[in-house]
């Protein structure tokens, strides 16, 4: 997707009623990991009734790839969860924010990726719901950032298998902030080469090219502000939900937020002064195009009043003042030969002027 549009309820519609809503498309892909610290089981299931159930010791995660709206329905009936909630995971363009309900927590923010193609960042909105030793995760559609967590609970590395579903979900949101750095690092190198561009020789291409990146750092500063204050939250211990060993881990993801923010604040200024930039550019080279059209009509002035001079044919046989070099043999070279000396004598000024 490249643009990132907001979803909105209709105006008066009832609270909660997120199933209507929901977009359709394919069914909803349901992707589930069971782990504990010696045991990891990785499957996908075709509906919600094969979903096993949480057992004590064990740590289930379901990732639900597809806003499906009979999907989500069986979701929030199994488990308990809020309506609103329901309609906050349908509705698109939420702000990054966690929330706390009686048994889980539930956390919203921004998949944020780099898309070669169409060199532009597109966003994509992820719910995360935590309970008792479960994780939720709900996408708009397959493919994340998440990969490099599944490859840590495969291959056992650290210490995620041995803790509970608040340290998954930590993991999730430090893979998702993270991930911001490598798509700064493209929009970085993108002013890079724009602002090359720009200095050797600017043109309308630039200036889209200058408005586009304005707006993707404008959508990536909507996310990551409000996701700033979200993990500054949690940082705090705000939520019983995570253990105080987790908490420590999650003041890391909050620093992390804090640059990404720094990172954007900065390439907001480079843009600005990218634009002032290339309003200098075109009006030197406009001022460069006037000087050199200035200085041929200025040079072409003495010449076409020679030229003019010449050009009233007066008989020189009626009166000695009527143009007597109409009549001498070399009458004409001499005047090309005057216009030509004015000329040099014109560039060779303006040379020592330095106005060439």
């Amino acid at each position: 997707m490249g643009r990132f549009m907001k979803r909105y309820s209709a105006p008066g519609s009832v609270p909660g009623s997120f199933v209507d809503r929901a977009p359709e498309g394919p069914r909803a892909a349901l992707e589930v990991i069971v782990y504990a610290p010696d045991t990891y089981r990785r499957f996908e299931i075709s509906s919600l009734d094969k979903l096993p159930d949480p057992t004590a010791g064990k740590v289930t995660w379901l990732n639900v790839a597809g806003l499906d709206g009979d999907v989500l329905q069986r979701l929030a009936s199994r488990f308990g969860i809020h309506p609103l909630v329901m309609e906050d995971v349908v509705n698109l363009g939420q702000r990054p924010k966690v929330e706390s309900y009686d048994g889980y927590l539930y956390v919203v923010l921004d998949l944020v990726t780099w898309s070669e193609d169409e060199m532009q960042v597109e966003r994509e909105q992820v719910s995360l719901l935590l309970l008792e030793g479960l994780v939720i995760s709900i996408q708009e559609r397959p493919g994340d950032v998440f990969d490099p967590v599944r490859e840590r609970l495969a291959s056992a590395k650290g210490r995620i298998r041995g803790v509970g579903a608040d340290y998954l979900l930590y993991a999730l949101l430090d893979a998702a902030v993270d991930h911001l750095f490598p798509v700064l690092e493209s929009v970085g190198d993108r002013i890079e080469d724009l602002e090359d561009g720009l200095v050797e020789e600017p043109s309308r291409e630039h200036l889209g090219t200058l408005h586009s990146i304005k707006r993707d750092l404008l959508g990536l500063r909507r996310s990551t502000w409000p996701l700033r204050e979200m993990t500054a939250r949690l940082a705090r211990g705000e939520s019983e939900a995570f253990a105080a060993e987790t908490v420590i881990y999650l003041r890391d993801v909050a620093d992390h937020a804090v640059q990404v923010l720094d990172l954007l604040e900065s390439f907001r200024d480079v843009v600005s002064g990218l634009m002032d930039l290339y309003l200098s550019s075109v009006s030197n080279r406009m001022n460069e195009v006037m000087k050199v059209l200035t200085v041929i009509a200025t040079i072409f002035m003495p010449l076409g009043f020679i030229a003019g001079l010449y050009g009233m044919n007066f008989n020189p046989a009626a009166s000695p003042y009527n143009m007597p070099e109409l009549g001498w043999r070399y009458g004409y070279p001499f005047a090309i030969g005057v216009m030509a000396t004015v000329a040099a004598v014109m560039l060779f000024y303006f040379y020592r002027r330095k106005w060439l």
